[in-house]
């Protein structure tokens, strides 16, 4: 069977920067692989568009450039932001924004989204809320291990919205999604 909408794949792969000699960013086995539902857009969409056709037992090798993968770096996206409202009960917690440190934080209009901490001055905080792989190109080897038709439940998760395919309660996750380790 051949890789195509709405099949549920099962991979293994090394991800690398820039080439096969480039450094492993992240790494997949055939004990830990990548399952997703081809055509449901969980993936990036050349990832995806580079494994139309493979079958079970296929070896594959891409490169996917920045921009086809996380983007370019924006600029508008690094900002400085007032270490005023980073105080809580009164203090700014000088451990917990440091360089390279993530911050997680939430739009006014409820997004929500990682910064990391570029600089920390005198009253503000430098960040970049780039995803951290962009300006990027990403080297991509692997093999696919199984393909086969997705099930009605793989082709319609219920989501919570935070991460976890769990029933809802009042809009939010169930009490079982913790301890499902999604983090809600």
């Amino acid at each position: 069977m051949n890789i195509s909408v709405n099949k549920m794949v099962t991979l293994s792969y090394t991800l690398r920067v820039d080439d096969i000699e480039g450094e492993i960013i992240e790494q997949t086995t055939v004990e830990t692989p990548l399952k997703f539902v081809y055509g449901l857009g969980m993936m990036l969409p050349k990832f995806e568009s580079n494994l139309t056709g493979l079958k079970q037992g296929d070896n594959f090798e891409m490169k996917l450039e920045a921009k086809d993968a996380y983007g370019e770096v924006d600029e508008d996206a690094i900002v400085e932001l007032p270490k005023e409202i980073f105080i809580v009960e009164g203090a700014f917690d000088d451990s917990r924004f440091t360089p390279g440190s993530q911050v997680p934080m939430q739009t006014n209009t409820g997004q929500r989204l990682t910064g990391i901490v570029l600089e920390v001055g005198k009253d503000t905080l430098k960040m970049d809320f780039n995803h951290p792989m962009a300006g990027i190109d990403l080297h991509f080897t692997g093999n696919i291990i199984e393909v086969r038709e997705a099930t009605e439940e793989e082709l319609n998760p219920v989501s919570c919205g935070c991460g976890c395919n769990s029933d809802c309660e009042d809009g939010g996750c169930s009490s079982d999604c913790g301890s499902n380790g999604c983090g809600c």
